[in-house]
């Protein structure tokens, strides 16, 4: 016999599933729109690099942490931006590792991957003040502008071969504008149903972040990076998962910080960002001594190993309760 609550459960369960699709479908569209129109606009291709394609992977990420936290679930939004972290490394990069060895560029060694572990540190020590609030969300959005121009001064040429979509101009403006709205209504129906599903089961908004939103809103940078992988570009693919660590670390918490400040919960203290950052610094270490500057399928395996562990970690801190 189905109960009220069981029925309810099954809608929010719909709403999550329908949410996490439209989401990653809809983010795709209002790139490919939003970059047409840029490209008509007379934007160059270095500029729509750095700024729409940059973030483009990124944008079911901040559209699900700032709805979020604007209806008041920020624990949501934080697990939703270092959970993605966390499987961007170790799902995205490990499966992706799996299928095929990722060459590892030398200035991603020497430039890329240590910024982000001192970002992860700034992000680490931040925390330690017990809450994100204005002033952490400010420091942390205006970084991250400074950190993208970083990242892109010296990749021209990658940015000059970005794929522009050669659009009508209503095409492009219904793709941009259609795919926001979408991408909106659907964050929105995410939101609602992981916190229904959290409810329902008694565990903390910050888990189902962790766990089925960063999962799901990771999904363009596993098929992006396996994109590029089965085109031969590994490069691109760890720049896919790097880039967007940087903006879930800089724009998606910082979004979410200024948009309602919030406290942080203690098990992200003891779990979350230890895991964060020690994916972090273990996927630096792997690509600066891994063989032949090759992240081998042996790396792919033990990464995804270490996220199954990850998940036992969760699941060992939250059945106690």
């Amino acid at each position: 016999r189905i109960t009220f609550g069981s029925h309810y459960m099954i809608w929010a369960t719909v709403a999550v599933v329908l949410g996490i699709a439209l989401t990653v479908i809809s983010a795709d569209k209002f790139v490919e729109g939003a970059a047409s129109l840029a490209a008509r606009l007379g934007m160059s291709h270095f500029l729509i690099g750095l700024t729409i394609v940059s973030i483009g992977t990124s944008a079911p990420e901040l559209l699900v942490s700032a709805v979020a936290a604007y209806e008041g679930s920020p624990g949501l939004a934080l697990g939703n931006a270092l959970g993605s972290n966390i499987t961007n490394i170790a799902l995205v990069l490990g499966a992706t590792a799996c299928v095929f060895p990722l060459l590892v560029p030398r200035p991603l060694v020497r430039r890329e991957l240590p910024l982000l572990t001192f970002i992860c540190l700034c992000v680490y020590a931040l925390a330690y003040r017990g809450v994100y609030d204005l002033w952490a969300g400010f420091a942390l959005l205006a970084a991250l502008p400074v950190v993208l121009y970083r990242l892109m001064k010296d990749e021209a040429q990658v940015a000059d071969e970005t794929e522009i979509p050669d659009l009508s101009l209503p095409a492009a403006l219904l793709l941009t504008l259609g795919g926001l709205l979408v991408l909106l209504g659907s964050s929105k129906a995410l939101v609602w149903g992981a916190t229904e599903i959290a409810r329902y089961f008694g565990v903390s908004e910050l888990i189902i972040g962790l766990t089925i939103v960063a999962i799901g809103t990771s999904l363009p940078e596993l098929a992006a990076s396996m994109a590029s992988a089965l085109n031969n570009k590994t490069d691109m693919a760890l720049g896919t998962v790097i880039g967007s660590n940087f903006f879930n670390f800089l724009g998606v918490i910082g979004i979410a910080a200024i948009i309602s400040p919030f406290a942080i919960e203690q098990d992200v203290f003891t779990r979350d960002l230890p895991w964060t950052l020690g994916l972090t610094v273990l996927l630096w270490l792997l690509a600066r001594f891994g063989a032949h500057g090759t992240l081998k399928r042996s790396y792919g395996i033990l990464l995804i190993l270490l996220y199954v562990s990850y998940l036992w970690h969760i699941s060992a801190t939250i059945v106690p309760n």
